[in-house]
Order: structure tokens, then sequence, then C-alpha cells
């Protein structure tokens, strides 16, 4: 007699949730497949597929799901801790997401804002980074995108890479930053001419460069503050 839990590994391809999720994308997933995927396993006497299901139909489906405790997901036959917890940290990372607002986005106010935003991530990068900040009408941002990464010239650092995302976005305008390793954010020539080009595709397209900030360790240089904006 097989004894094993069932996962969903045992299921034929074409009812594998993480397979489909992965060829046909989250949203084509039912509820009790979703919750599937975070259970991962069933019981030696029902699938991982069933035991979703059951869950859900004890629970009205997330309606009540969403407000359930631990103690009242384990009294679901099959589920432990470790699985309640993972249910609940999901329906919880949800409920923030749902609560995020358009106001909560970062705000761009100054080249020292600018900074702060990448200044932790960036100024330990042992290699160049080239990175866009891309903000809306209120300067608030929007995406920030790795564009680039090794030594800056003009001729590498293509204005259509730039851009591209700007316009998928439908960003009002761009900040770009990139890392000197060194840890001396003084600009070189390379770095001027970059943000003399990018600057005057801007223009023509619609899309201004606010600023190029070089980062260094825990201090930077703005181009626009230099005069080369």
């Amino acid at each position: 007699m097989h004894t094993e839990s069932l996962m969903i590994k045992d299921f034929p391809q074409d009812e594998k949730p993480r397979e489909r999720l992965m060829q046909s994308g989250p949203e084509s997933l039912s509820n009790h497949e979703l919750i599937a995927i975070l259970l991962r396993t069933g019981t030696k006497n029902e699938s991982v597929l069933q035991l979703s299901n059951r869950l859900l139909t004890k629970f009205d489906g997330l309606r009540l799901l969403k407000d359930a405790s631990l103690s009242e997901i384990t009294e679901v036959k099959g589920i432990g801790q470790a699985k309640a917890i993972q249910i609940k940290a999901a329906v919880e990372i949800g409920r923030r997401m749902a609560n995020l607002t358009f106001d909560e986005r970062y705000s761009i106010r100054s080249p020292e804002d600018a900074a702060n935003y990448v200044m932790n991530e960036m100024r330990f990068l042992s290699q160049e980074h080239f990175v866009c900040l891309y903000l809306n009408t209120k300067n608030q941002v929007l995406s920030k995108q790795t564009i680039f990464i090794g030594s800056l010239n003009a001729s590498i650092v293509h204005p259509r890479e730039v851009y591209k995302e700007a316009f998928r976005q439908s960003a009002a305008s761009i900040i770009c930053l990139h890392n000197h390793p060194s840890g001396d954010p003084t600009p070189s020539r390379e770095d001027i001419d970059v943000t003399k080009r990018l600057t005057e595709c801007g223009k023509i397209i619609g899309i201004d460069i606010l600023d190029h900030i070089i980062i260094g360790e825990k201090k930077f240089v703005s181009l626009k503050e230099k005069g080369y904006i």
C-alpha cells in the first residue's frame, strides 16, 4: 500500500498547478490549485488538490479563509501548523499588496532623495551598474531598472534601452544613476558624455532626464547640480 504523502509532482503533467502556472500564468489557476501550491503535499489518503479543495469548502472559498486564525486552519485534517503558517503568510502578503496606494510610492524631490533610494544597494557593488528610476508626473517612482552593468561609455549605454522601459511604464521623466566602485563619485568624461547624449534624446522624445547621479561610498554627485543637465 502506498503510504507516502501525495505531492504535486505525483500528478500527470497537465494536472500540475506549478507547471500550469509557469506555462499560462497564475491567473489561469483556480483558487484550490493556488492553495495546493502553498500546501505542497497532501496526506497518505488524499492528494494535495483534494486537501486544498476541502480547506476551501470549510471556509466558503477565500471569503472566510482570509480572516481564519491559525487554530481554525489547523482544525482541517491534514493541515498542521507549518501549512497553516504558509497560508496565513500568503494571505497577509495579499492583504498588504491590496492596501498599497498610489501615494505610497517613493517621491523624488531632490538629488539626495534619489541617491538615498539606491545608496545602500549600490555603494557596495564591485562593478558599475547603470540604473534608471522611472517617474510619473508627481515625481513618484514607477519602476527601477538596471540597464547596464560594466564600464560606462556613450556607445554602450544606448538610449533605446533607457527609453524602452519609459514607454512601457508611461513615465513622465527619468533619473539615471550609476555607482563608482572606487567610492569616489567624481564624474568622468564618459559619465558626462553619456549624460549629454541621453538628455538630448529625452528632449526629442519628450521624456526628460531629470538628473544623472553618481553613487560613491556614502556620498554622491548630481550632474544636474554640476550644470551638465
